[in-house]
């Protein structure tokens, strides 16, 4: 009777090792995108991470390109 309950406190601990192993993962990988979000020098301000200037907008290229299509389609 003795090995039996031996053999449950075995698998409750490893129950237990199991969730602490998957919560560090866990907390691993958020941290890992929170670091990346703000601290990393590869993705150039961009919380995606692409790397690409989606965090600098050229707001005078912009209001050519509305104005140069608006002219094209007024001359239709």
């Amino acid at each position: 009777m003795s090995h039996m309950l031996l053999l449950a406190l075995t698998s409750v601990e490893i129950q237990y090792c199991l969730i602490g192993a998957l919560f560090i993962a866990a907390a691993f990988y958020v941290g890992r995108i929170f670091w990346r979000a703000f601290f990393s020098k590869t993705a150039a301000g961009c919380a995606k991470g692409c790397g690409g200037a989606c965090g600098s907008i050229d707001v005078d290229q912009l209001q050519r390109t509305i104005e140069a299509r608006a002219t094209a389609q007024s001359s239709r």
